[in-house]
């Protein structure tokens, strides 16, 4: 394209294809509108285009951090095809998309799309770190075995992901019987929200291995600052809480990927969507400072 008409990207943060090209981005953004296994409120397929649209508000330079984060290179990738016949099958379209990137020696960060993306995409993460630590940020448990005739839905993320490797779960404040079994059979580590233990988050980072892969699901929030979500639950975390989190892992451990998912952009304000582009950038900030 001629360099002298004034061109607007849409890829994340709208950069220029100087720090949006594959060959030289530290990071891929892959887009996986998806949501088929949804339960209560539809309409997270449409999150990847929000939060894509929204980063072009977003500044590039990180006033906490005092970098700016395009210098690492961001490439957004096409928006992966959804398999509509099977959950399993998407799983799996998930699991090589990402192992593609990966290959490349890119950190990957999926953007969904319902929760359950995350399970290819932290299988995929857990083949090539296999010490691998999930740090899986959700309102709900997702421990059940099955949900509406499939073990591979949102609601059975979480158990998938425990079945292949390690995970912590953070901000749940909603479960059925079935999982509170679940977490105590396999004293597996579950911070409910809100925490009983001030130093939870010292607590947290702790008990990670040297990689971590972060899941967020959007409903992790509190409604009143994340209410486009398929099923906002009330009492929830707030962005200093999830984020200061998320910096205290970067601080101390290396963050090798990562998932944002579950905005139904029609079901809350513009802001919704801004938050959740910033978290992911964010999430890119902290992950990736020491390679600007």
């Amino acid at each position: 394209m001629p360099k002298d008409i004034p061109w607007i990207n849409k890829n994340f943060l709208a950069l220029p294809d100087t720090d949006s090209n594959l060959d030289v981005a530290s990071a891929v953004v892959l887009p996986v509108p998806y949501d088929s296994t949804e339960s209560s409120i539809v309409g997270a397929r449409n999150g990847p285009s929000a939060i894509i649209q929204s980063s072009s508000e977003l500044e590039d330079y990180d006033l906490e951090l005092d970098v700016d984060i395009s210098n690492i290179g961001i490439y957004t990738s096409p928006y992966l095809e959804p398999h509509m016949g099977s959950p399993e099958l998407m799983t799996q379209r998930v699991q090589l998309a990402v192992e593609y990137y990966l290959g490349m020696g890119k950190l990957v960060g999926v953007l969904g799309g319902e929760h359950s993306v995350s399970i290819g995409s932290a299988l995929a993460h857990q083949k090539y770190y296999p010490d691998a630590t999930v740090v899986y940020l959700d309102a709900h448990a997702d421990l059940r075995n099955e949900y509406m005739g499939t073990k591979w839905g949102h609601a059975s993320g979480a158990r998938r992901i425990h079945e292949q490797g390690n995970i912590v779960i953070v901000g749940v404040r909603s479960l059925c019987y079935e999982e509170k079994l679940y977490i105590d059979s396999n004293d597996l580590t579950c911070v409910f929200w809100p925490p009983e233990d001030p130093k939870y988050v010292d607590s947290i980072v702790d008990s990670l291995s040297e990689h971590v892969y972060l899941s967020v699901d959007l409903d992790v929030f509190d409604p009143s600052i994340m209410s486009a979500v398929g099923n906002p639950e009330p009492g929830g975390m707030h962005w200093h809480d999830v984020t200061n989190l998320i910096k205290h892992i970067a601080d101390k451990r290396e963050i090798v990927g990562f998932d944002v998912s579950e905005l139904s952009p029609d079901q809350g304000p513009p802001s919704c969507s801004y938050t959740a582009s910033k978290l992911v950038y964010k999430i890119l900030a902290y992950a990736c400072r020491n390679k600007i």
